[in-house]
This record gives C-alpha cells, sequence and structure tokens, in this order.
C-alpha cells in the first residue's frame, strides 16, 4: 500500500493498484503516474482558448493533454480523456512522447505563432511530473508554459511546479462546499488554497462555469468576487481585484443533460455583478 500525496484525496492504493483519478499507480511501495508521457491531444490553439485574456493576448501556444482526472464533473467535455470508461483505456492507446520530443514539437510551430506549451485538456496535475520535466525543458529552450487546471491538488505540487509556470488558468466551478462535494467530488477548500498561493506568483485568469440551479445565484457570485478580490501576493501586496475572471455557459454534456444550456442573460447579469469587485471579467460559450 502506497499514499499518494498530490491532491485531498491522499489514496491509499495497493499495490499494482491505481488512485481515484485512474493516472496514479502504486508499485514497488510508491505512486507514479501511469500517464506520464501519454499524449492524446495535441493542438496549436488560440491563448484566448485556455482561456487567458490578459497573457500575450493574440498569441498561439502548443496545447497538450493526457488522461485521467481527480474530479468527477457530470459535464465534462473533455470526459473521452478525463474519467470515464474510455479515458481509462488510452493508456494502451496511447504513445510515449518524452519531454524532449514535445519540446522540439513545441519549437518547429514557432513558425506558426507559437510561444510555449499549455498543459491542459485532461487534469495535467495527476500527472504533474510530466508538466514539471517538461515545462523546465521548454523554459530553458525560451518558450512559455500554461497550466490549464481544477486547482485540485496540494499546494507541494504547486511549489514544484511555480519555477516554470509563467500563466494558468484555475477553474473556481463554484462558492460552496456542497456543490463542490456533492456534484463535483471535489473540495473547495483545497482549490482556494491552490489559487492563494499561485495568485502572485504567476499570471492567474480564473474561470466560473455557470450550471443552472446549481451556482447561479447572484449571491454566490458575489461572495466568490469578493474572495477573489481579498487576495493577496506572497508579499501580503492586495491583488485581487487584478485578477481576470471568466464567467461562461453551461451546456448539457456527458451525465448532465436533465438541464437546458444556461440562459445568456444569466451569465451576463452574474458577469456584472462580478464586475463590482473585479476589474476584468469576461463572459464565455454565448
Amino acid at each position: 500500500m502506497a499514499r499518494c500525496d498530490v491532491c485531498f484525496r491522499h489514496c491509499d492504493i495497493p499495490e499494482g493498484g491505481r488512485g481515484f483519478c485512474g493516472a496514479r499507480v502504486s508499485e514497488g511501495g510508491r505512486v507514479r503516474p501511469a500517464n506520464y508521457g501519454h499524449v492524446t491531444s495535441l493542438a496549436l490553439d488560440p491563448i484566448e482558448k485556455k482561456p487567458l485574456k490578459r497573457f500575450c493576448p493574440g498569441s498561439m501556444i502548443l496545447s497538450a493533454g493526457s488522461w485521467g482526472c481527480n474530479l468527477r464533473c457530470p459535464f465534462c467535455q473533455n470526459h473521452r480523456i478525463s474519467w470515464s470508461a474510455e479515458a481509462m483505456a488510452l493508456e494502451d492507446r496511447t504513445e510515449y512522447l518524452s519531454p524532449e520530443a514535445l519540446v522540439r514539437l513545441a519549437e518547429r510551430e514557432k513558425r506558426h505563432g507559437n510561444i510555449g506549451l499549455a498543459f491542459t485538456y485532461n487534469e495535467p496535475l495527476v500527472g504533474w511530473e510530466y508538466v514539471r520535466d517538461t515545462a523546465a525543458l521548454a523554459r530553458r529552450a525560451g518558450l512559455k508554459n500554461v497550466l490549464v487546471t481544477n486547482g485540485t491538488a496540494e499546494t507541494g505540487v504547486l511549489e514544484e511546479l511555480l519555477p516554470f509556470i509563467d500563466a494558468m488558468n484555475i477553474d473556481l466551478k463554484g462558492f460552496s462546499e456542497r456543490y463542490y462535494r456533492s456534484v463535483l467530488g471535489g473540495s473547495l477548500e483545497a482549490v482556494k488554497a491552490f489559487i492563494s498561493r499561485a495568485v502572485g506568483a504567476c499570471h492567474v485568469e480564473l474561470t466560473t462555469l455557470i450550471v443552472p440551479g446549481e451556482n447561479d445565484s447572484e449571491e454566490e457570485m458575489l461572495r466568490l468576487a469578493e474572495w477573489i478580490a481579498s487576495l493577496s501576493d506572497k508579499e501580503g501586496r492586495a491583488v485581487g481585484r487584478d485578477v481576470p475572471l471568466h464567467v461562461t455557459r453551461f451546456f448539457p454534456r456527458f451525465h448532465m443533460t436533465d438541464r437546458p444550456a444556461t440562459d445568456p442573460e444569466t451569465v451576463l447579469k452574474l458577469a456584472d455583478t462580478a464586475s463590482r469587485r473585479l476589474k476584468y471579467v469576461y463572459t464565455g460559450n454565448l
């Protein structure tokens, strides 16, 4: 039995078994990422798709994803590589791409405007060692590194990555522990701790997907925005009001098809609510 220390679950994994995320395995009394180097998705994207609005606008970035996730969002748009049965079978259907090989690909894409690498699509932190190793090489090559994450990782993992990460988009999926626990299978407090440490250490933008009947009240959005506005960096400087927030529209997906897409007016109203506390609020999926 070996304990995984990546996220709040602290899975005790029997020899040969896997943790909750499906991507971390126990071998020889140690936990390792089974998805290390298993790249399932690769695309040259506009930086705005991450989404990042205030980091290198107008540029392109090579986006790479693997498989596995430590949340269970029922509306996941990338469920085929995150936590569905299909995702758990991907280990046998992907080829190994070393950190060196991925960085070489990123360098070749400079001719198409590429500025670096984005670790995205599935939850990259369940295989954070690959992110660390690749991002370190990319940094030496003069490339930028972007992390797109649900923020459900211990701050010790974040400390390993911060020396190499230039920007993050972190999901702040709502602002109630009930929603995180009962619907997403996560921990709001863990995400808040992650965001609190990341802000001020690199460029950070946040995303909140508005799901009808779950996190769509003005009261919750105001509390969320007030918390963001209260954030400070490691030196105690107030920086929260400058953190961009993306308020985005839900569409029925995967296991959550029991409700309609979010009314665009609701998204606009909640973005306006957040703007009472934050300088930079953007809407998405409208």
